[in-house]
């Protein structure tokens, strides 16, 4: 196999070149990229392999891949850019901006719960039907109608899908335009930064396939969808979860995880449909430089006043809380810490700063900002791995490499 892996490390930070190709030699990436930036500066940018199964398609500069769960930061960012504009009051009752989600017992759940994942909306109360996901008003106007499934405000749970809808209709309610497309405009449009949700039918033909992990053994693996993962395949990242309809959260110790993954259309997601839908917690599509950009804006403290930034990294809940969706599949989540819409350094995914906050994505993929260090990073691939929460190791060896080259700069806090 000829190993094709592109682009530049600024001097000291050729460790991080040296994990990403070991990545493709040694831990089974197909097709990937990474960008570091620090003190504004972009020290590392490279892409490599293949944006496709059948390697007919080389993973180029400017490739954009699916990120999950990395989306979420991004969203997050859009409700916080109104609360440092005064346009929205994380303390507010989600009703005075969406009067209809009142409904059922919702009428003081406040903003800050939907973003801390505490609002226990994992789920529409009622089924949606195939393909309801990619029908907007549907879907909110489900979340609306549905009864919590615990009591809000007591307990986090991992709003795995519903995350996007509920955070994205507050930001459409706020200023009468679509999550994607307020992202756009305020955020990765100025910046120049490729990060889509509600990725253009134009930028289609950049888009790499998604891929199922590799298997440790010669076991046969289950035949892919159309994407190229089946749901069983991707069902593994979260454990052995029951098949949906479930009725509720004790039907099954895994029941949590099946009701807040039920309606990712995991079939779709190498399809134009997914692509071009905004799913805002889970259908980003994006380059490592163009997430790495965002973030270092949060890290520089240009998008953001000081205090946001600071409000958004604040754990939020209990200092030993687990998460009920997550600690079923995900042995880190046990006591997962979260912010507001971000995911907090507890466990050093993000390099040695607990401050550092980001989001991870279901397979692997991982973006973060550390501001003491004036630190982004982003890491995209194809493969799908066992990470969620950026504890991936492709993503581990490269952040550590990160830092080393950091440190021989001088302190690293």
């Amino acid at each position: 196999m000829t190993l094709r892996v592109h682009g530049t490390c600024a001097p000291g930070f050729e460790r991080v070149r040296a994990e990403f190709e070991r990545n493709f030699t040694e831990r089974d990436d197909l097709g990937a990229s990474v960008a570091a930036i620090v003190g504004g500066e972009l020290v590392v940018d490279l892409w490599g392999g293949d944006a496709d199964r059948t390697g007919t398609r080389p993973w180029e500069r400017d490739t954009l891949v699916n990120v999950y769960s990395t989306t979420k930061g991004m969203t997050a960012l859009c409700a916080h850019l109104l609360v440092d504009g005064g346009e929205l009051d994380l303390d507010a009752p989600v009703a005075r901006y969406w009067p209809e989600f009142a409904r059922e017992g919702k009428a003081d759940i406040p903003v800050r719960w939907l973003l801390s994942h505490r609002a226990g909306l994992i789920a529409p109360s009622e089924p949606l039907a195939p393909g309801g996901v990619y029908d907007w008003e549907k879907v909110t106007d489900a979340l609306a109608a549905t009864r919590p499934w615990w009591r809000p405000g007591t307990a986090q749970g991992y709003h795995a899908v519903t995350f996007g809808f509920l955070v994205g209709e507050v930001v459409r309610r706020v200023t009468g335009v679509s999550l994607g497309t307020f992202l756009r405009a305020e955020v990765t449009g100025p910046l120049g930064a490729d990060v889509h949700v509600g990725t253009p039918e134009s930028e289609h033909g950049r888009c790499a396939d998604m891929a199922p992990a590799l298997r440790a053994t010669e076991e046969p693996a289950p035949a892919p969808s159309e994407s190229g993962v089946s749901p069983k395949q991707a069902r593994t990242v979260f454990g052995d979860a029951p098949k949906p309809p479930v009725g509720g959260l004790t039907d099954h110790p895994m029941a949590p995880v099946t009701l807040a993954l039920q309606y990712l259309p995991l079939g779709d997601v190498n399809a134009a449909a997914y692509r071009s839908a905004e799913i805002p917690a889970v259908n980003g599509h994006a380059t490592a430089r163009g997430l790495a950009a965002v973030y270092a804006e949060l890290a520089g403290g240009r998008l953001l006043s000081p205090g946001a930034v600071e409000r958004l990294r604040t754990r939020q809940g209990g200092g030993d809380e687990p998460d009920l969706v997550l600690r079923a599949g995900t042995p880190l989540a046990e006591n997962w810490p979260w912010g507001l819409g971000y995911m907090l350094n507890q466990f050093g995914q993000a390099g040695p700063n607990p401050r550092a906050f980001g989001h991870g994505g279901a397979g692997g993929s991982y973006a973060f900002a550390d501001p003491e260090n004036g630190v982004s990073y982003a890491y995209t691939m194809n493969r799908m791995g066992a990470g969620t929460s950026g504890e991936d190791l492709r993503s581990i060896h490269l952040v550590g490499a990160l830092y080393e080259g950091l440190a021989e700069l001088g302190p690293v806090r």
